[in-house]
Order: C-alpha cells, then sequence, then structure tokens
C-alpha cells in the first residue's frame, strides 16, 4: 500500500463528562457517566443487557444525542446538550454485531466503500481493500458476496472494511456475540492485534468477562445506566468497588457471615461465616458485628479429598461433597455444597472428583472479598 492509501487519521483521547440519555417517556439509559481513555488505548465497557453500554457506545458514535454531559475527542467536543456532530463527521469506524454489510456488494466492495471520502482513484481503493482481505484470510472470498460467506467470514469482512481507512477511533458493538466458540477466541486475538496495529483508540462493548479481561486495557462496568468502576482489569479483578462488579467479574459463591475483629492496616477481617471463621480482605469501613457478605473468588479455592489433612493449601477450610462436575480441557470445574444448603461453584482441579465426593476446600483470604450487607 502507499503511504497515502493507508493515510491514517490521529488517535483521539477520549474524553467523556457526566453523560446522560433520556428517553421519551422519562426512561434513564445513562446517568452522569465520566471516564477517560488515552489515544490509543484499548476499552472495554462490561455489563449486563439493559446496563446502558449500546446506548453509550451509540452517543459516542454520534448516532444518539446526549440528554445531558459531554463527549470530546482530544478536546474537541461532538456532543452535548446543545451540540451534536454527525457520525460521518467523527472520524471513526464502527464493527456491528448483525456485520452490517451492503447485501448489493462484493467483499471487496464493501470494504473499499469505506475509503471513498479518502478521495482515492477506485484501483487505489480496491487494491487497499484487497490487501485488507487478504490480511484476515479472505482475499479468495473478494468476489463473494455477504450472502455467500459464513458468519465468521462476514466479520471479518466488517472488521477489514472497519480497518482498512485506519480510522483514529475504532468502536467494536459485541461484534464476536453471534460466533462460536473457537472463531470467536480467533477473531478476538485479530481485533486485538489489528487495533493496537493501527494505533487507535478502541471502545468495546461486552457482557463476557473474560472477553473483557482479554482485550482490554482498561475496563468500564455499568449497572442500570451508572459506571461504577473504570480501571484496568487486574486490579478491577482484585479490588472490585460494590458486590456487582465482584459478582459480574466471576465468583464460586457468596456467603453471610458477621465481623468478628478487623486489621485496618492490613484490610483484612476475620469473619464467621455459619460454623466457621475466615479471614477475608475489605475495602470499605467496617467494624465488629456487621452483617457482611463473604464473596470468594473460585481462584482463592484450592480442592483436595477430605481425609488429605497435610495438604499445603490457606489455613483455613470448608468441607463439602462434590454435587457436579464438568470438563474444560485443561481439568475440571467442581460445584461443591458446603454447610446450610451453600455452594461454591467453578472450583477447578486437574483431578477429576465424581460426584457425592467428599471434599476440602482451603481458601485465599486474598480472593476472599467482604462487603457489607
Amino acid at each position: 500500500m502507499s503511504d497515502r492509501t493507508i493515510s491514517q487519521e490521529v488517535a483521539p483521547d477520549l474524553s467523556v463528562v457526566s453523560v446522560s440519555k433520556t428517553y421519551e417517556g422519562g426512561k434513564c439509559a445513562l446517568s452522569e457517566v465520566t471516564f477517560e481513555a488515552e489515544a490509543g488505548s484499548f476499552v472495554v465497557l462490561l455489563g449486563p443487557s439493559g446496563s446502558g453500554k449500546s446506548t453509550l457506545l451509540r452517543c459516542i458514535a454520534g448516532l444518539e444525542r446526549v440528554s445531558s454531559g459531554s463527549i470530546s475527542f482530544s478536546k474537541r467536543t461532538v456532543s452535548s446538550s446543545t451540540l451534536h456532530v454527525k457520525s460521518e463527521d467523527r472520524q471513526l469506524s464502527m464493527v456491528f454485531q448483525d456485520y452490517a454489510l451492503w447485501p448489493h456488494m462484493t467483499a471487496l466492495e464493501n470494504v473499499a466503500f469505506a475509503l471513498r471520502r479518502r478521495g482515492l482513484g477506485k484501483s487505489e481503493r480496491n487494491a487497499s481493500a484487497a490487501s485488507m482481505l487478504e490480511r484476515m484470510g479472505l482475499g479468495h472470498l473478494a468476489s463473494r458476496y455477504p450472502q455467500e460467506l459464513s458468519g465468521g467470514e462476514q466479520q471479518r469482512v466488517a472488521l477489514a472494511r472497519a480497518l482498512v481507512a485506519r480510522p483514529g477511533l475504532m468502536l467494536f458493538d459485541e461484534p464476536l456475540s453471534n460466533l462460536d466458540a473457537d472463531l470467536r477466541e480467533r477473531l478476538r486475538v485479530e481485533i486485538s492485534t489489528l487495533t493496537r496495529e493501527v494505533g487507535a483508540t478502541a471502545l468495546y462493548i461486552t457482557h463476557d468477562q473474560s472477553e473483557a479481561f482479554a482485550l482490554a486495557d482498561y475496563v468500564g462496568v455499568l449497572e442500570s445506566g451508572r459506571l461504577v468502576q473504570f480501571d484496568r482489569p487486574e486490579r478491577l479483578y482484585l479490588f472490585p468497588k460494590t458486590p456487582f462488579v465482584a459478582r459480574f467479574t466471576g465468583l464460586a459463591g457468596d456467603l453471610p457471615g458477621v465481623v468478628a475483629s478487623t486489621d485496618e492496616r492490613k484490610h483484612i477481617a476475620v469473619t464467621q461465616v455459619g460454623p466457621h471463621s475466615f479471614k477475608a480482605s475489605y475495602s470499605e469501613t467496617l467494624a465488629v458485628g456487621d452483617k457482611v457478605r463473604m464473596l470468594i473468588r473460585a481462584k482463592a479455592a484450592l480442592m483436595v479429598p477430605s481425609s488429605e489433612h497435610d495438604v499445603d493449601g490457606f489455613g483455613q477450610s470448608l468441607f463439602g461433597s462434590v454435587t457436579d462436575v464438568a470438563f474444560r480441557g485443561i481439568g475440571y470445574e467442581h460445584v461443591v455444597e458446603i454447610f446450610d444448603g451453600h455452594r461454591l461453584e467453578g472450583i477447578f482441579s486437574g483431578e477429576r472428583y465424581g460426584r457425592g465426593t467428599k471434599v476440602k476446600v482451603e481458601l485465599d483470604p486474598e480472593g476472599c472479598i467482604l462487603f457489607a450487607e
């Protein structure tokens, strides 16, 4: 490709300040959402259906008007209550969940179409499009129409179309949700690699925690239209600010307890949970006697046979019985029933423990997180 063919928009900083969106009838889709993304960073918005992540993406894309607040690209305001820059003037590309390919155009024509506003001749547009399709492993399918392609092939054409113009900002609207698990993983790697290769700022929405953590430089978690936490994936996992964030990013168990003592210097509390006492971490202010929930990460649980007393574990144990087991390729995930009908889920082991097996589960205090009731 010539330099002229692949000329790239400058990746912008993205600033979202106190953005709210209310529809007719008073339905609030977004409430005071604020975050900033550095130029060239990859941000993932994570949340369940109805959390507002798609609405926020559409506001950033210019497909929706904000009710209040502002959105800026490198200090250039593109959305506010009094200003709305059209989507086509925001110098961005978007990859949709349903591909959004032109049905009357071939794969090559769909990708080349993204270069029309660049002022390139047809031969240059086609050469760039063909090169990007080759990169996607679709060069041999360039003359096919969307209806002649599989879902995965259509999504790769859509990705090629978004990337070919080397946009400054790329938006992804759950682009992998319609694909099977193996293809999802392969395309996830392609999206991560190619987006970073072109140096674009990326905003990606999903409801899949593992997908979010695999892709993101930063993750924002949305709940009912509010951004409840925005942080690097590892900090968000280790230090969730709310029970919702902890639950949505993966738990093995959720047990009620009462605080017996606290160590404010180490942010560790001893908690009475049923007939057991456990050490667990906390970040909010807790006092002796407070009712709490102890949220347990799956990776904080080490499972061994109940007869094995000299396990090199974490020094705090639960005894239970395996009620379910599932093979996960590199090992097994177990469901363990403990006391009073409570259970732990997704407990991993390289060894298979059959249903009914009595086991001991050792809990790491750093993976047990306390929140006030």
